[in-house]
């Protein structure tokens, strides 16, 4: 049986997908550990040493490997600075829609990934709060698992096999 043009062109667009953000995605996936171990757990302290409170603001400091995963995903492909027109096209709003977006999420709505893993790694540059909540509430976890989850299944492809039934015949 031949393979139709649109089955070839679909192929052929995943490993594109897959060769595209493989690299950077894997980068990623070794942070992995640490943000199981830290789901639901506070990651982001509020220095007021040196009497700061009392003539200035507290600022947030964060953890070492927060920092780290935040720089390394600035540095990728992931990054898209248009997320917002994501968050519009696909009605989401809050928290719940953000998680079921990701459960949903196939290798063809990668842009979907990329576009909640930049909301929370861009405005955490501005809002104080944004990296930390990512971090608790499971969101780089889950982006970060999910984006590997659909590279890993697509990077090598389900062969079927394929019976010659002649054979098949003669052995019975």
């Amino acid at each position: 049986m031949e393979k139709t043009q649109i089955e070839k062109e679909e192929i052929a667009y995943r490993q594109q997908i897959v060769n595209e953000y493989r690299a950077d995605v894997e980068r990623l996936a070794r942070y992995l550990p640490w943000l199981e171990s830290k789901n639901g757990m506070r990651v982001q302290q509020s220095y007021s040493g040196s009497g700061i409170a009392e003539h200035s603001i507290a600022f947030p400091v964060y953890d070492s490997t927060l920092m780290s995963f935040i720089k390394e995903a600035q540095r990728t492909k992931l990054m898209d600075r248009n997320y917002r027109y994501i968050y519009s096209r696909h009605r989401i709003r809050a928290l719940k829609d953000e998680l079921l977006a990701i459960k949903r999420a196939d290798i063809r709505e990668m842009d979907v990934l990329k576009g909640i893993l930049s909301r929370y790694v861009m405005e955490g540059m501005t809002k104080g709060r944004r990296w930390s909540e990512a971090v608790e509430s499971g969101v780089f976890l889950k982006v970060i698992t999910k984006m590997k989850e659909n590279l890993d299944f697509w990077d090598h492809p389900v062969q079927t096999r394929v019976v010659n039934v002649k054979e098949e015949g003669k052995q019975q």
